[in-house]
């Protein structure tokens, strides 16, 4: 009877073991200066600074942030996975520790605020911007088949696409 008793303890302890396995817990927070904006981690929007996202790899991590006002600032984040995580240690640390590790990684970014820019700046940009589509560098009209008449340097004529072919 003593026996079955130890075989019954034993088993209960397995099971217990088995259900309390341990495991890693990683949790990205980005914070901003200023508070309150957008945060885009990879593409998804995650949500307004200061918010926190659980995460399943380690390595690059694009975080964008959106703030009206400020710049949008681009950060290109690496995320080191810890020694824990190394490849034939990560096993050990996600089955076999009976109790849960946490990988919690903060980081916290400044936005500058976005520089104004005086109206007659910005028409003389614009006029720059109009003049260069007006005269595109000639690699790019060969490629998209687009045929110039007359010469380009000397009186610049509207530019035109060659005809469509008729179809049936």
């Amino acid at each position: 009877m003593s026996r079955r008793r130890t075989y019954a303890q034993l088993s209960v302890v397995m099971i217990m073991m088995m259900i309390s396995v341990g495991c890693v817990e990683r949790r990205l927070t980005v914070r901003s200066v200023p508070a309150n904006a957008l945060v885009l981690l990879d593409g998804q929007e995650i949500g307004f600074t200061p918010c926190s996202v659980p995460f399943d790899y380690y390595g690059d991590r694009q975080i964008r942030l959106i703030k009206d006002g400020y710049e949008t600032r681009t950060i290109n984040q690496t995320i080191a996975a810890p020694w824990y995580q190394w490849i034939g240690i990560d096993f050990v640390s996600e089955v076999l520790v009976p109790w849960r590790i946490r990988d919690d990684r903060n980081y916290v970014y400044e936005l500058e605020p976005t520089q104004m820019v005086s109206s007659d700046e910005l028409m003389q940009r614009a006029a720059q911007v109009r003049e260069q589509g007006r005269q595109p560098p000639e690699r790019i009209l060969k490629r998209a088949g687009v045929v110039r008449r007359g010469r380009a340097e000397a009186n610049p004529e509207p530019l035109t696409a060659p005809e469509p072919p008729l179809g049936n």
